[in-house]
Parts: structure tokens; C-alpha cells; sequence
């Protein structure tokens, strides 16, 4: 397999990283706007597989042109998901497979914006899902943790753990300090401004899709391997989009515990219009508030080595168990910060995307995950890929919920 991942900031250098353990790629191709980023990156690696090049990621023409020289496979999109329709459309058009870890973004109804969604996240890419179909080609999205290995959970507990799903509810939480940062994004800041600042999305087979404020439905989740409660928010996020068309259940959220100080933070950059993606002119230039928001702020990847605590994503499912008792299972992952920089230098939020979209891709190469269309991880076997998962030393755990509160572990 040859593989051209767009993109070397943190999620992209960490693919590389993660993928140079493994046999089942002949060359990867990291490709970023800043050559010299992308470059730096590769030899990092120490891999001879690795190589780099220059790329506009927002340019279709420049990547078939990449994608045609480097006699490309598989395209793993690593850039902001604003990238999403170019590069999208380029795999299309080079008749490769394509990989994303965040779908094309999501426009808030424009009446009711807290009751009713409007555009939602991977409309876009779903309304080409026949086409790619009839192409014989596979676009596998969001297949970084969140969503990704999330959705993995889903499908694993429909398929082995229970007779009958009320609710699937992805939740997000973390002990993670920067040390020397009063205020510091351990992931994209633009990204985050994104999903969290826009109407969360909620799924019920009765109601279908509803939005709510952002931040809504606070629960404190007791987060397992010590991390212990955190409050988790309503936010929006793919897996509400993807779970109901793969996995039979009742109803899907999505909650990420984002603390008071942060939370407080996103409401002051919405306040001031420091959120907004259109630009503003800044004595002749044009400058969107959000990416001088990004500029100003340290760069996520490069936090790792002030950086300490752990990254717990999973997916807590509620219902019927197969012995036909209730049953509140939240199978989960959690990265140390510590393990990650030392294995292969990326900060944990970071390498536990990217580990998901490498597994992904040896998945597809050996033909043991194939498919054709416009697909999300909950359309294939979660067995092979939890199995390869803990080939990279990052299994997976399961905990068992009580019931009756299923945001408190049984004792």
C-alpha cells in the first residue's frame, strides 16, 4: 500500500510515527502546505519509507497531480475538517480510497438552531456515498478516536454484549495538565471552537435528529483508571451522525468534559465574535478571528514534553445484555501522555487519533476491512481492528456500569 496523508501537523507526523512499527505499507507520502514542516517530520520517523512533500491541501488539482507521481492507494486526510470537500473530492477524481478523522462541517439551522439541525456534519459527503459506491471505491470516514474507535464500541457492543440498545453515549474526558499555560488546547483550537460552540446534535429513533444549546445536559461521568468524575457537555460530534445508520438503538449523545475554565473560555471567544471564521479587516488586512485565535495560542503538537496526565475516549452503552438483564457497559481507551512521547514522541491526544486511522489502513490493506461507498467504522467487524489495536500496545478496556446510574462504575 502506498499512502499519502495530507497534513503534518500533530495528527499527520503521529500517523507517521505510529505507521514505521508496522510492515503492511511499501511508502507514505506526508504531505503539507509547509514542505519544510512535512520534511521535518518524515525524518523524524528515521523510516525510509517515510518521505515528504509540498501539498496545498486546498487545491484538488494539486493533489490528484501528488497523488498520480507518488502512484498513491490510500489518501489518510490529517488537515482541519474545512479541508474536507477538496480533498475529498480529489480522491474521488484520482479513484483512491479516502480516510478522514472529522467529516465536512455542519451549518446551524438558520430559525431554530437549537431545536432542529440545519446542515449536518458529513451531509456533504453522504450525498456522494452512490456514486463512490457505483465507483467501487470506499471513502472511510471519521476513523480517528472520536469518532472512530468510538464508533468500534458501538458496533462491538451491538454485536457481543447486548440484546437490545437504548441509549449509545460517547464520553470524552481527561486528567491532562500543560504545565507553564494558564490556557492551553491539547488539540486543535479551531477544530475545538468548531464542535463545541455549535448546537450539539442528539439522536432518538422517535424524534430523529434534534440539536440543544451548546454545552447542554451536564452529568458528572466517573472516568475509569483513576481519572475519576469529570462533568461532561452536550457537544456536537460525528458518532450522533453515524452510530444510528450502522448500530439498532434508541437514541445517541455525545458528551466531552470540558471543565468550567475551558467552557468559560469558549464563551468569552463566542461573546466577542472571536469564534467567527469570516474575516475582519485589520487595518487593510483580512484576518478571520478564529485563526488569529489559533495563531496566538501554543501549538497542540508540540505541547507533549509539558505535558502530563492521561486521555480516556470511550463509548458507554445502555440496555439489554444477551442474558436479558439491564446491562451499562462503557468500553473505553485511556493514553498516558508519558507512554506516547516516549514510543514515538507525539502528545497522547494526538497519537490516540492517529493510532486509530494506522490500524484502519493495515485493516483495508490485508482485505480484512472492504467495503465500497461513503462508510463509517460502524460498517465493518470491530474484532480485527480491537485485535490489531492491542498489537500496538493500546488495548482497549471494558467496565461495567450499574444500571441504574450508568454514569457511576459497579463496586
Amino acid at each position: 500500500m502506498r499512502i499519502l496523508v495530507l497534513g503534518a501537523g500533530g495528527v499527520g507526523a503521529a500517523a507517521a510515527a505510529i505507521a514505521r512499527h508496522r510492515d503492511f505499507f511499501e511508502e507514505l507520502v506526508l504531505a503539507d502546505l509547509d514542505g519544510d514542516r512535512a520534511r521535518a517530520a518524515a525524518e523524524r520517523t528515521g523510516d525510509a519509507r517515510v518521505r515528504s512533500a509540498a501539498c496545498d491541501a486546498s487545491d484538488p488539482d494539486a493533489i490528484c497531480a501528488l497523488i498520480d507521481a507518488e502512484r498513491i492507494d490510500a489518501v489518510l486526510n490529517a488537515c482541519d475538517p474545512r479541508l474536507n470537500p477538496a480533498i475529498f473530492a480529489a480522491a474521488g477524481r484520482a479513484d483512491v480510497t479516502y480516510l478522514d478523522m472529522a467529516m465536512t462541517l455542519s451549518t446551524p439551522h438558520p430559525e431554530r438552531p437549537h431545536e432542529l439541525p440545519g446542515v449536518m456534519l458529513g451531509d456533504a459527503q453522504f450525498a456522494e456515498s452512490e456514486a463512490w459506491e457505483q465507483a467501487g471505491r470506499l471513502a472511510l470516514v471519521g476513523i480517528g478516536v472520536e469518532p472512530g474507535l468510538s464508533d468500534v464500541f458501538a458496533r462491538y457492543a451491538a454485536d457481543h454484549l447486548f440484546d437490545r440498545i437504548d441509549e449509545v453515549g460517547v464520553r470524552d474526558g481527561a486528567d491532562l495538565v500543560v504545565a507553564g499555560y494558564d490556557f492551553a488546547p491539547t488539540f486543535s483550537i479551531w477544530t475545538t471552537i468548531e464542535e463545541c460552540l455549535n448546537p450539539p446534535l442528539i439522536w432518538e429513533r422517535e424524534r430523529g435528529f434534534t440539536t440543544t444549546p451548546p454545552f447542554s445536559e451536564p452529568e458528572t461521568f466517573v472516568f475509569p483508571e483513576g481519572i475519576g468524575p469529570i462533568e461532561c457537555v452536550n457537544v456536537e460530534h460525528e458518532e450522533v451522525v453515524l452510530v444510528p445508520r450502522w448500530v439498532d438503538c434508541e437514541r445517541v449523545t455525545f458528551k466531552y468534559g470540558l471543565g468550567d475554565e475551558f467552557i468559560g473560555v469558549l464563551k468569552t471567544l463566542n461573546l466577542l465574535g472571536l469564534d467567527s471564521t469570516e474575516p475582519v479587516d485589520v487595518r487593510g488586512t483580512p484576518v478571520a478571528p478564529r485563526d488569529l485565535v489559533a495563531a496566538a495560542l501554543p501549538n497542540p503538537a508540540e505541547l507533549g514534553d509539558r505535558m502530563s496526565g492521561r486521555t480516556c475516549a470511550g463509548t458507554l452503552v445502555t440496555g439489554t445484555g444477551k442474558d436479558g438483564r439491564p446491562r451499562a457497559t462503557y468500553l473505553h481507551h485511556v493514553v498516558d501522555n508519558a507512554e506516547t512521547m516516549a514510543r514515538d514522541g507525539s502528545q497522547a491526544v494526538v497519537w490516540q487519533t492517529a493510532v486509530n486511522a494506522v490500524v484502519a489502513l493495515e485493516l483495508l490493506q490485508t482485505g480484512v476491512w472492504s467495503g465500497a461507498g461513503v462508510l463509517g467504522p460502524e460498517a465493518f467487524d470491530a474484532v480485527p481492528f480491537l485485535d490489531l489495536l492491542a498489537e500496538h500496545g493500546a488495548p482497549h478496556g471494558v467496565v461495567e456500569h450499574d444500571p441504574a446510574d450508568p454514569t457511576r462504575p459497579l463496586v
